[in-house]
């Protein structure tokens, strides 16, 4: 009998254990918000040293699948870990649906909003439900997204 208490017990443990595990795989909704919150304060001390960390992923702007992403008034990256450069307001998410034009759209001043929208996760092909925070600092809209 003891033997099976202490297998249940084990099991249990293990299955707790693997579930943490993978939770903390992926970036939660809060600590997509909180990274936010440090960008939009990165921004407003010094604007293009964070940008440059917000594109190389220092200064702790990259954490698992979290990262800020940031566009300019020209509609193109200003920072992103593979996409500066390239259009965010043209950006269509993996159904269509005109994802970079929602951004700035939603995007204002001293407000955090969501945007919702289907995206494969890193190194997958099948896109999944993610949401954005998007603000705007500035001549920047900026957001940072997690999985659901």
């Amino acid at each position: 009998m003891h033997k099976r208490i202490t297998r249940a017990a084990f099991a249990a443990a293990l299955a707790l254990a693997v579930q943490i595990a993978g939770a903390a795989e992926f970036g939660t909704a809060d600590e997509a918000k909180a990274m936010l919150e440090k960008a939009v304060a990165a921004l407003k001390a010094d604007k293009a040293a964070a940008l440059s960390q917000f594109a190389k992923g220092e200064g702790g702007f990259k954490d698992r699948d979290l990262y800020p992403f940031c566009g300019g008034p020209d509609g193109n990256f200003t920072a992103h870990p593979t996409l500066t450069g390239k259009s965010l307001r043209e950006l269509k998410d993996k159904s269509g649906k005109p994802l970079g034009e929602e951004i700035y759209s939603t995007a204002q001043e001293g407000r955090i909003s969501e945007v919702n929208y289907m995206w494969p996760r890193t190194g997958g092909t099948d896109p999944v439900q993610k949401v954005s925070y998007v603000t705007r600092v500035g001549d920047q809209v900026c957001a940072v997204g997690y999985y659901k």
